[in-house]
């Protein structure tokens, strides 16, 4: 299973990615699922995938081979917009799927998979999107600044709750952490390394890039004081004066 998410604020932006694919509890692997296309000056642009990792991993390919090919009239690196890089990223995934899904149907294997995509060209602003398997995609908006792919349910409430357009880099960082944290305690099969990205309005480079490893202190901390901080909130939280007969 995956876990990715991507929040857009008025300061830049924060994308986080699980590395965990699973095929079984006797068939775990790491694979990043976090691509980052980045000229220092010109652009970043960030993509985290979801889905089927073949289908994923070849459309990430066609979008590397496509920037190395001169006769490609549109890339990554030389798209005038990330509407055109989301188009790209879409187009990618669509032909992948396409040409693959007859095949692994007929054995009974998913092909869907998923794109965040968002970041900054020069001369443009920041945007985020989401892109489906069929390469159709939507882009956030001030009432959603935030996507999820995979896993979401677990680690969505404390984002709808603590996400806000003024909320500092450093301040959804921490949030997004503690999304992990809440879905990595219900759902074992997304887990460590988680892959960061933070990268700040018009600054066209990335700002931080870290891999979150099982030793890591600061998330060996927030995992053990979100917590500790959940059930003292709950013991002190007053319960509900209902008379329940003879029953303590």
């Amino acid at each position: 299973m995956t876990y990715c998410v991507a929040v857009t604020l008025d300061a830049g932006m924060v994308f986080a990615s699980d590395s965990r694919t699973n095929a079984g509890v006797d068939n775990v692997a790491v694979f990043s699922k976090m691509y980052v296309f980045a000229a220092e000056g010109d652009r970043v642009v960030v993509m985290l995938s979801s889905g089927n990792l073949s289908v994923t991993q070849n459309a990430i390919k066609l979008l590397e081979e496509g920037q190395r090919n001169p006769r490609q009239k549109k890339t990554v690196m030389n798209a005038e917009s990330m509407h055109e890089v989301a188009s790209l990223a879409g187009q990618a995934l669509r032909d992948v799927r396409n040409s693959n899904a007859p095949y692994m149907q007929e054995s009974n294997i998913d092909p869907s998979a998923s794109f965040i995509v968002g970041g900054q060209i020069r001369g443009g602003p920041m945007r985020l999107y989401r892109v489906y398997s069929e390469g159709n995609f939507i882009e956030s908006t001030p009432e959603t600044l935030y996507f999820q792919i995979g896993e979401s349910k677990y680690g969505k409430p404390v984002i709808d709750r603590v996400i806000q357009r003024n909320t500092s880099l450093l301040e959804a960082t921490k949030c997004l952490l503690v999304s992990f944290d809440s879905t990595m305690r219900s759902n074992i099969s997304v887990g460590l390394p988680i892959d960061l990205l933070i990268y700040k309005r018009d600054s066209l480079k990335v700002n931080l890039q870290h891999r979150i490893l099982e030793t890591d202190p600061y998330f060996n901390m927030i995992h053990s004081k979100w917590g500790e901080g959940l059930r003292k909130v709950f013991s002190e939280l007053p319960n509900p004066d209902w008379n329940v007969g003879t029953q303590p």
